[in-house]
C-alpha cells in the first residue's frame, strides 16, 4: 500500500508541476496523463486490464485521482451492465445474474455518491465509506457469481470470462477510491 500511495504522490508532483510552471501542454498533457495513468495501474492487481481499460481516457483523468477513480468505476459499471445483459441472454443460474445485477445497482449508487463527494467538505469521509462499501459489496456479488460456475461448456466458459473481468475491473476501481479516500 505504501508503494501505490508513493506513485500517486509522484504523479501528483509531475503534474503540479506542469501547472505550477505552465511548462507548454505537450510536456504535460497527452504524456504525463499517459505516464500518470500507467503508473496509477501498476499499484493495482491487474495492471495490463487497468491500463487496457483506463489509458484511452488519460486525456481526461489528467492526473487527477477523483477522476481516475471515477473513470475507472464508470469502465466497471458499464462492463457489469453488459456481463448482467450476457449472463441473463445465457440463462445463467439465477442467483448468479441476480447477484451482478445486484453489483450494477451498488456501482450505480457508488457513482452517483463518487460524483457527489468533496475532498475538506464534512460528509466526505462518510461519502467515500458508503463508496468504498458498495464496490466490495460488487465485488464480492462477482466472486459469488463466480463460484456458481463449476460446469465446464463453451457458455460457461463465456459467461465465466465475463465475470471474471468485471471482478478484476471492480478489483482497480476499489484500489483507486481507496486511494482517492485516504488522499
Amino acid at each position: 500500500m505504501k508503494t501505490s500511495h508513493l506513485l500517486l504522490y509522484k504523479n501528483l508532483i509531475l503534474v503540479s508541476l506542469c501547472l505550477l510552471y505552465s511548462i507548454p501542454t505537450t510536456s504535460c498533457s497527452p504524456h504525463s496523463a499517459s505516464i500518470y495513468v500507467t503508473n496509477s495501474c501498476k499499484t493495482t492487481l491487474y495492471p495490463r486490464l487497468c491500463n487496457k481499460a483506463l489509458s484511452k481516457h488519460a486525456w481526461k483523468i489528467k492526473g487527477n485521482p477523483k477522476l481516475l477513480a471515477m473513470t475507472a468505476l464508470i469502465a466497471t459499471y458499464n462492463a457489469t451492465q453488459t456481463t448482467s445483459k450476457v449472463l441473463r441472454e445465457l440463462r445463467r443460474a439465477s442467483e448468479c445474474v441476480e447477484v451482478v445485477g445486484d453489483a450494477v445497482y451498488e456501482l450505480h449508487r457508488s457513482m452517483k455518491r463518487l460524483d457527489q463527494s468533496r475532498k475538506g467538505s464534512r460528509q466526505f469521509f462518510g461519502q467515500m465509506d458508503d463508496v468504498q462499501t458498495w464496490v466490495s459489496a460488487a465485488l464480492t456479488d462477482d466472486d459469488t457469481c463466480m463460484d456458481d460456475f463449476k460446469a465446464v461448456g463453451r457458455r460457461q466458459v463465456l459467461a465465466r470470462g465475463f465475470v471474471y473481468t468485471v471482478a478484476r475491473l471492480t478489483s482497480i476501481a476499489l484500489t483507486f477510491i481507496n486511494d482517492y479516500a485516504a488522499l
